[in-house]
């Protein structure tokens, strides 16, 4: 509500309005405008166009994500961005919890830092899968043991390395994980007044779902700002990028360790009888000495062979191979 003016102040203007010692024409013009407010401490450094830009990139990257982690995991992973902001770091950092899983990783070329925060309940249903279990998260909250930390550091590792490729239309990265802190006194990787962009991703492992926020410093990407922008981003895309990606994901599948087996022949006995078995019993297979052993990739049948042995190792020579229709 604007100031109200005494009857004095009121004569005061009339007779200047009167006498022509004030325009009344001026006085309107300037009623017309509005100020708008800057505030020093939180300078507006990141545009909504800086942001959009950030999220396009970040799409590309959750899409690498819930594509290589399942490799790790042997679960669906499902990743979304849910939306990207303009905050001062003390603004994050007290946000967070403690114990939180905070990565700093070197974003080379470019000077300084970023931060990836992962949710603690994401770490631990990790650390569940990655040990045989089923992944799921604690009901309470705790402190990672050494064990389980080297485990949240290998899968960090991983995630951060997949950050180059999405960055590779503004600028050629080579981000590194330096570390990982479990408290956020331990991270302050600049000044708290400092401006950055947060990033924040959904992600859904099995029936866990949890947060990835991705601290982005405007000193880190000061030198790279004009080419965070949609028009720059769309005019760099290469045509081949999608063979790129192709050959990427390729790479990555030749290099999944599958295990294989090679089935000489079942038998099915009581339970009487597989209690009282001596060393030197026979169990008889229904197999016959010459026929062909069935081998699986994985739990497919894929291959038949028969027995030998090369080097005083048992080996198999394969003699075919089962195509999909012949099953």
């Amino acid at each position: 509500m604007g100031d109200v003016l005494s009857q004095d102040e009121i004569d005061n203007l009339l007779k200047a309005l009167s006498s022509g010692e004030i325009d009344a024409d001026e006085i309107k013009e300037d009623a017309g405008k509005s100020v708008k407010e800057y505030d020093f401490k939180r300078p507006a450094k990141f545009s909504k166009e800086h942001l959009r830009t950030l999220e396009i990139i970040f799409e590309h990257y959750g899409r690498l994500v819930s594509t290589n982690l399942p490799v790790y995991l042997r679960k669906t992973v499902q990743v979304s961005v849910v939306n990207s902001e303009a905050l001062t770091f003390s603004e994050f950092t007290n946000s967070l919890a403690n114990p939180v899983i905070l990565g700093i990783v070197s974003f080379q070329p470019l000077n300084g830092n970023i931060m990836v925060e992962l949710g603690s309940n994401l770490g631990f249903a990790m650390v569940d899968r990655l040990l045989g279990g089923q992944g799921d998260a604690l009901d309470k909250s705790r402190d990672f043991s050494e064990i389980e930390m080297s485990l949240v550091e290998k899968m960090m590792a991983v995630c951060i390395s997949l950050l180059r490729e999405p960055w590779r239309n503004v600028l050629d990265l080579n981000p590194v994980l330096e570390r990982v802190e479990t408290n956020p006194q331990f991270a302050q990787i600049i000044a708290p007044t400092e401006m950055i962009a947060i990033v924040t991703l959904n992600i859904r492992l099995g029936d866990v779902e949890g947060l990835m926020n991705v601290c982005l410093p405007y000193f880190t990407l000061e030198s790279i700002m004009d080419k965070l922008n949609t028009k720059f981003w769309f005019s760099t895309m290469q045509d081949s990028s999608d063979e790129d990606y192709t050959e990427h994901m390729q790479d990555m599948i030749q290099h999944v360790s599958v295990p294989i087996i090679a089935k000489l022949g079942d038998s099915s006995i009581s339970v009487l009888d597989f209690v009282n078995l001596q060393i030197g019993d026979v169990i008889r297979l229904s197999s016959k000495v010459d026929d062909e052993m069935d081998i699986y990739v994985g739990n497919i049948r894929k291959f038949k062979g028969l027995p030998g042995a090369t080097k005083k190792l048992y080996a198999v020579r394969l003699t075919e191979i089962i195509r999909e229709e012949e099953e």
